[in-house]
């Protein structure tokens, strides 16, 4: 069972796409917020393995609150589910750790889709997130970035393609989790990204993926 957070400030949304998540076999809603703060507090509590997280809400924005989730809890794994499309909500909550991107004109079903596609370890973009981010990162470079990555850098970063969280490339390498932590930093970097769902993003565009 797939237990899911959904922090939004609309209380109709909550209550229509939470009873739908809620009549699938594998989906259960074990809490609700209705803005940033109190999605912090509950993520923290609860550790649900989905956060729904709306972007505009009173008290905590949805970045702001997606950020200081991640920043203690680096597994977490939050859907932004918004109407907006516009680079200061898209580049921001990525940055801020979102795993995936939907947008509320998804239909239910697909937004249960994507619950199940990022529990298992991918990142769900909306194919305009996609775009967005791919040509921000359209810039010529002289030397491939990826070049400057170590064989230990190059084999993290496609582990992180196949979705495996810092624990579990720990466990596979046999490494230590904070050595990963550092990995994943460095491979952040020499790519000028900001994110792990940039960073696979950019390893499918230059072929970096086996």
């Amino acid at each position: 069972m797939i237990k899911v957070l959904f922090a939004d400030d609309h209380e109709m949304v909550r209550i229509g796409v939470s009873a739908y998540l809620s009549s699938q076999d594998d989906i259960d809603v074990i809490a609700e917020a209705d803005d940033g703060a109190e999605a912090v507090e509950l993520a923290l509590k609860h550790r649900p393995d989905i956060i729904l997280m709306d972007l505009v809400m009173k008290e905590m924005d949805g970045i702001e609150a997606t950020k200081q989730i991640v920043e203690q809890w680096d597994e977490a794994k939050i859907i932004i589910v918004t109407s907006f499309l516009d680079d200061e909500k898209v580049y921001p909550a990525l940055e801020a750790g979102a795993t995936s991107y939907m947008l509320k004109t998804s239909k239910a079903e697909e937004i249960a889709k994507a619950i199940r596609e990022t529990y298992k370890g991918q990142s769900i973009l909306e194919p305009e997130v996609t775009g967005k981010i791919m040509n921000k990162m359209r810039t010529p470079q002289n030397t491939p970035l990826h070049e400057q990555l170590t064989a230990r850098e190059k084999e993290i970063l496609m582990l992180m393609a196949e979705g495996k969280t810092n624990q579990e490339i720990s466990n596979e390498l046999y490494i230590a989790l904070k050595t990963v932590k550092v990995h994943v930093s460095n491979v952040l970097g020499k790519l000028d990204v900001q994110d792990r769902t940039q960073a696979v993003i950019y390893a499918f565009k230059h072929d970096l993926i086996e």
